[in-house]
């Protein structure tokens, strides 16, 4: 299988500008470029923050960058989002049965689960016991198989206190009650951090790319949320039963791509010149 993992997109009205950038700018110059490498995706998933202001116009605006995409898409809210405004534009967007929008998706390398950890009103993540007991269910459901879990909230801390402060306000009621089915969890895919980060939690390997917007300044002492305009990236993996291959591609920094091995730069050549020229 091969996924794309998009976050914090952060959509405004159309020519509205995020911090001086456009971003659905941003958006269609990462668009244009999975429709040259990757248009044979299997799945597309945005881990939240889609929109800025989490207004309708905002939505409409995704809604229509995404149009030239015809892989299957999930959708996950976060900090910056509002169900109410999203779920009037996707209307077709899986929700669980209290209007949250996770969902799960089984697939033959096992369940895919999308949690919501968005709430209105706090930039924080948000999982109260009626979602875990949803999450929970779900685990249950597909005993014996792996799970792959999307959210937007990180669980734990990064060591980034800008992006630790707002992080999962419930992170240690979450981790006690999925503690169990950890060892089921091949990987989890997260945003809000806009930052590209990798790394493992509890035995479980994550994954993160810097966002298609702004990024946050990557900063270990101040506690300030800052941004800055590092290259925007999407995550491309690549998942089979004995892998999971995380690829971060800033799409912006393309250049034509140069040989390693020919020319005044062979290696082997000019390592024997500089040999016989003692």
């Amino acid at each position: 299988m091969k996924l794309i993992h998009l976050t914090d997109t952060h959509l405004t009205a159309p020519g509205e500008q995020v911090y001086g950038i456009d971003p659905r700018a941003r958006l269609d110059a990462c668009i244009a470029d999975i429709q040259r490498h990757h248009a044979d995706a299997d799945l597309l998933v945005l881990t939240g923050n889609l929109t800025h202001f989490g207004d309708r116009a905002g939505y409409e605006n995704l809604r229509a960058g995404l149009s030239h995409l015809s892989m299957p898409m999930r959708f996950l809210l976060g900090d910056h989002d509002r169900p109410d405004a999203f779920r009037k534009v996707f209307r077709d967007a899986k929700v669980d049965g209290r209007g949250n929008v996770q969902s799960v998706m089984d697939t033959d390398l096992g369940r895919f689960i999308f949690a919501d950890t968005s709430k209105t009103g706090t930039h924080a993540g948000w999982y109260d016991d009626e979602r875990l007991d949803w999450l929970d269910e779900r685990f249950r459901e597909s005993e014996g198989q792996p799970v792959f879990l999307f959210m937007h909230h990180p669980p734990f801390k990064l060591g980034v206190p800008a992006i630790d402060a707002t992080g999962l306000i419930q992170g240690y009621e979450f981790v006690e009650r999925i503690a169990p089915h950890l060892p089921r969890v091949r990987h989890l895919f997260f945003g809000h951090a806009q930052r590209p980060v990798s790394g493992s939690w509890r035995g479980v390997p994550f994954s993160t790319p810097g966002g298609t917007c702004h990024q946050m300044a990557l900063d270990y002492a101040d506690a300030r949320p800052r941004g800055v305009q590092e290259a925007p990236a999407y995550d491309v993996a690549f998942i089979d039963a004995d892998s999971v291959i995380v690829h971060t591609h800033a799409f912006l920094a393309e250049t034509e791509p140069f040989s390693l091995s020919e020319g005044a730069y062979s290696f082997w050549e000019e390592q024997e010149r500089r040999r016989a020229a003692g």
